[in-house]
């Protein structure tokens, strides 16, 4: 009985018995004649006295074991009824035994228990010790109980570890023979060669019969090779959702899965030789040219297509793609169908007609809207630009998908989809690639399913998978978030086909992730002109040998009599004239244009725009009250929503303030932020904790203290017309987050989409977004995004993590000219943001952050914007402003001069200090208690860049007899001054008047973790400002 045993183990479930059909009633159900199941039915009936039991027991009672229990048998006797049938009990066992708690005593023999059914005595003078029938009565065979336990043990070795011996490798290197393969799938029972032909009943954990109820183990063990062991290995059973796993069973399993007709396998064909076709074409016109190209894996484009094309028909109408650079063109090509004179005209190298910089022609995206032929249906089909930075471009899918989402009202996904492909060492190695997948159902990030398909080529660059990764699989990432995974080879057609179908029919049944792993192989090396015999000798000889899948497939389909030979060359040809055309058109062009690679077009955005026109930011102070006493309260008609008692003196400081026409820092930003909702602009803030804020200011979302889940946000509810407000606590990750808001910002210029880091600094994990994306899109993509980071910064004694945001970072990335002035005309400000890539601002009150906020959309184009956000001016009792600095004509100020003593007699002034942020608050504290007022003129920089010539040149001109110092609280080497003092220099006409440095030495950290040691550096350098 070891065997048994062991077979027991192995086929036990793993989740609670809730949908599971026990193994006695299974057994006798499919082996017993009728008239014994009636005598059993009828020796059942005597459990039904159980119907009217009282509840479960205590958990003293219930955790004794069952050998030794005092209630133990009680609780056995309530199993025992409830499995024979559920109804039989009170609803409360029902409940405790679907929950999973309890788990039944082992018992396959007799038993003296009252209560309990033996496998003997339901099989009375059946079974004789040799499995044959007796006319006495006996205990059952285990030689029977065996052969049952064999079978389910088989099918389930097949489900679970069948795609190990898969032959998913087209070039035959890791694939197992059938002999070893079925040693070790089958390997936790024994199948002896004398039940290879009996017949067995097939259990509900199968649907390999079809119609067919029963079949010999031969040809159960036979079906189940061809489904789990030819050319697709099925990943499923670490799925925790029973019906999600019948449900892939039943379309992998069912017979004539893999069969399609003569017109899908021609269509399929005509796909095949398009994909092939397209990379010849290049490389007989291109021969020394870069172009990554798909050989090996070209079974890429009809998988994408197909995919497509059944998700149109479950009524998907937008598709959202991320992909590396190898097939892109080839993608561009034949999936979207961009026109292909565009496309070789990238070959050309000619200059641009249009702005920006451009990228290489493997980075470029594409926004096409066409009619799907397959479907009769439109389509909008969008290839988002990315750079070499492999996987980087997932989280700006996923967010560009949640927009379309959003504001298509397509909440459960049916209409906006995302196809993320990949290469295998990047999606095994990036860990963006665990970061997107880990926001794939959270509430406010899920786009309701991603369909991945890795483009496998068994090799990175140059490493082998050995040495790439730990996991079995470069897919094993997706089994974290409960995804399918199908691997399946290139090489057969086919198999890719239905792999495609399943994908599309879950995504559109279940909502979530599904991984197709698309084995093949790589032609050539990294790139075309690359030698991969250097590395790979053995795999590359192999390779060289080995036809390409039109040549498989269309020998297959000329064997099976669907296409002869001359139909297969027609096919081709016509394709290759289609690209001689294009090539012909594309020799006439004598340049390019951008625009025509534009993965996000705002339709109407620009058109009837005064370029050089920013509407007012400025509100009516109505506005702002009512603003205002809304943001102050709970939910109004809720009497009983238990408000936090620290929370009501929140809401009573924030009564006060409007009472007293003042606003502090988190005022500002809800006025900012309530008023855009008002005018019909959605918000969307984003990040770690951005709900309550990091430092406890913000409480956009009230909890009930009493109930969980009870919130109420103030802002989403101002009044009942307006736009939607979205405050999203995030994942803790900074890398995806923020491309996945930088991929939303995309979608529609007529939102402020922003991002907060919990702190400033933790912004670097996302440095690939920051520098690949947000400061250079524009110009290698034509992209623009209006993209706002909030970044707590300040060197408040905290220690080196949690101080500095790295503004000199940004400042590096910044494209003004430090020796340029700009024409000084009347839309000097204007015109600058206009030629920048990114705004950084470090705003000193609250006024300037609500007009710097309402200014992102009042502007005529869009540019990202990052705000160096304070710490501990959010309660600092000075950093206050007033509703007249908000009112209509009120307006950014992008410095803020001095009006006091020192303004009114420039001339005797002595020292102008510049500063920008949380420093300003020192500086004129040190001023006032040291009484140099008038000596000391301090003027804030809040809009850094683009850097502020004019308004610098005016001060330097008023305060003529006065030295220039620039103040700062970071250290030399960091913070604003090495951007800032040529500029300085720049505005001031020259090196004759120089600018002077004020603050902390250089060092490689950017703060100490002393506390002494930083009010020591802070004494210093805010003696050194005050001295004359």
């Amino acid at each position: 009985m070891y065997r048994t045993g062991r077979a027991v183990k192995n086929i036990l479930p793993l989740t609670p018995l809730v949908k599971t059909e026990r193994y006695s009633s299974w057994l006798v159900r499919n082996s017993l004649s009728p008239s014994l199941l009636g005598s059993v039915a009828a020796t059942a009936t005597s459990l039904r006295k159980f119907s009217a039991t009282p509840p479960p027991p205590t958990d003293p009672a219930v955790n004794e074991s069952y050998l030794s229990g005092t209630s133990g048998a009680y609780v056995e006797e309530m199993y025992e009824a409830w499995a024979y049938d559920p109804k039989s009990v009170h609803a409360s066992w029902d409940a405790y035994f679907r929950g999973g708690a309890y788990q039944a005593p082992p018992s396959l023999g007799s038993s003296t228990r009252p209560n309990e059914v033996s496998l003997a005595s339901m099989l009375p003078g059946l079974m004789g010790s040799e499995g044959r029938a007796v006319a006495g009565g006996g205990q059952a065979s285990s030689a029977v109980i065996d052969a049952h336990l064999a079978v389910q043990g088989t099918i389930r070795s097949y489900q679970v570890r069948g795609h190990l011996a898969a032959q998913i490798d087209p070039l035959g290197l890791n694939n197992m023979d059938r002999e070893q393969a079925r040693k070790m799938i089958i390997r936790s029972v024994t199948v002896d060669e004398k039940d290879l032909d009996t017949v067995f009943q097939l259990p509900k954990t199968t649907f390999i019969g079809g119609q067919e109820k029963s079949l010999t183990l031969r040809e159960i063990i036979n079906r189940l090779e061809n489904v789990y062991c030819r050319s697709i290995g099925a990943e499923y059973l670490h799925i925790n959702n029973l019906d999600q796993i019948n449900w892939i069973r039943q379309r992998l399993e069912t017979p004539g899965a893999l069969e399609i007709d003569h017109t899908e396998k021609r269509l399929l064909l005509a796909r095949i030789t398009r994909a092939i076709g397209f990379e010849s074409f290049l490389a007989k016109k291109w021969t020394a040219e870069k172009r990554f190209g798909l050989e090996g894996v070209e079974m890429l484009i009809p998988c994408m297509k197909q995919v497509i094309d059944k998700s149109t028909e479950y009524g998907v109408e937008c598709v959202v793609m991320g992909m590396p650079h190898r097939g892109r063109l080839n993608v561009l090509a034949n999936v979207c169908r961009k026109p292909l004179e565009q496309i070789l005209t990238q070959f050309h190298g000619l200059e641009a007609a249009d702005e920006g910089s451009g990228d290489v022609k493997y980075h470029l995206g594409t926004y096409i809207e066409r009619l799907n032929r397959a479907t009769n249906k439109n389509i909008r089909l969008s290839v988002v630009a990315n750079p070499s930075h492999l996987e980087a471009v997932n989280p700006i899918v996923e967010g560009k998908v949640r927009a379309e989402q959003f504001y298509r009202g397509d909440t459960e996904g049916k209409k906006a989809m995302s196809l993320l492909l990949h290469g295998d060492a990047a999606f095994a190695g990036q860990g963006v690639v665990y970061e997107t997948m880990g926001m794939s159902e959270l509430p406010d990030y899920t786009t309701k399913g991603t369909i991945h398909i890795v483009a496998n080529n068994q090799i990175g660059f140059t490493t082998d998978p050995r040495y790439s990764r730990s996991s079995p699989y470069c897919t094993d990432v997706g089994r974290v978030v409960n995804a399918p995974i199908f691997h399946v080879n290139a090489d057969d057609p086919e198999a890719v086909m239905l792999v495609a179908n399943i994908a599309a029919e879950w995504r559109a049944t279940w909502h979530r992730d599904v991984v197709i792993d698309l084995v093949g192989y790589r032609k050539f090396g990294h790139n075309e002109i690359d030698e991969p015999m250097f590395t790979q000798p053995i795999m590359y000889s192999i390779i060289k040998k080995h036809p390409n899948v039109l040549d498989i497939y269309s020998k297959k389909l000329i064997g099976e009599g669907v296409a002869t030979q001359e139909e297969v060359q027609a096919v081709v040809d016509k394709y290759d004239k289609i690209c001689e055309e294009a090539y012909r058109k594309a020799s006439e062009e004598t340049q390019i244009f951008n625009k025509h690679w534009i993965d996000s077009p705002w339709s109407g955005f620009f058109e009837g725009k005064d370029p050089l026109k920013v509407k007012d930011t400025g509100v009516h102070e109505e506005t702002l009250t009512h603003i205002g006493r809304r943001f102050s309260q709970g939910p109004p008609n809720a009497p009983d929503f238990k408000i936090h008692r620290a929370m009501e003196r929140i809401l009573k400081a924030r009564n006060d303030m409007v009472d007293n026409r003042q606003l502090d820092w988190a005022m500002g930003e809800a006025f900012a932020f309530g008023s855009l909702l008002k005018e019909g602009t959605h918000v969307r803030l984003s990040g770690q904790d951005v709900e309550r804020g990091t430092f406890s200011h913000r409480h956009h979302v009230l909890h009930h203290q009493t109930e969980d889940k009870s919130t109420f946000k103030p802002l989403a509810n101002l009044y009942p017309d307006q736009a939607p407000y979205s405050v999203c606590n995030s994942s803790l990750s900074e890398y995806g987050v923020l491309g996945f808001e930088l991929g939303y910002s995309m979608t529609n210029p007529n939102a402020l989409v922003l991002w907060e880091g919990q702190f400033g600094d933790f912004a670097n994990t996302a440095q690939c977004i920051i520098d690949q994306f947000i400061a250079s899109g524009q110009s290698k993509w034509v992209r623009q995004s209006g993209l706002v980071m909030l970044l707590p910064h300040g060197m408040e004694g905290m220690g080196p993590e949690h101080s500095s945001a790295r503004p000199e970072r940004f400042l590096q990335m910044s494209s003004d000219d430090p020796e340029y002035f700009p024409p000084e005309q009347e839309e000097f400000a204007i015109q600058q943001l206009i030629n920048i890539n990114m705004i950084v601002a470090n705003c000193s009150n609250p006024a300037n952050y609500f007009h710097l906020l309402r200014r992102q959309t009042a502007l005529p184009f869009r540019k990202p914007l990052i705000v160096m956000t304070p710490k501990s001016l959010l309660r600092h009792p000075e950093c206050r402003s007033s509703f007249d600095d908000l009112q209509p004509g009120t307006e950014f100020k992008r410095m803020i001069l001095d009006s006091g003593s020192a303004a009114s007699n420039p001339a005797s002034v002595k020292k102008v200090l510049f500063c920008t942020g949380k420093v300003y608050y020192d500086l004129i504290k040190e001023r006032r208690d040291k009484g140099l007022d008038e000596q000391i003129a301090i003027h804030t920089v809040e809009q850094i860049c683009p850097f502020p010539f004019d308004m610098m040149k005016q001060v330097a001109d008023q305060y003529c007899n006065a030295k220039l110092c620039w103040v700062q609280e970071e250290h030399k080497n960091m913070g604003a001054w090495s951007y800032v003092q040529p500029r300085t220099q720049t505005a001031v006409g020259g090196y004759h008047r120089l600018l002077q440095y004020i603050g902390r030495d250089t060092a490689p950290s950017p703060a100490t973790g002393s506390k002494a040691a930083h009010k020591k550096e802070l004494a210093a350098f805010l003696d050194k400002a005050m001295a004359l």
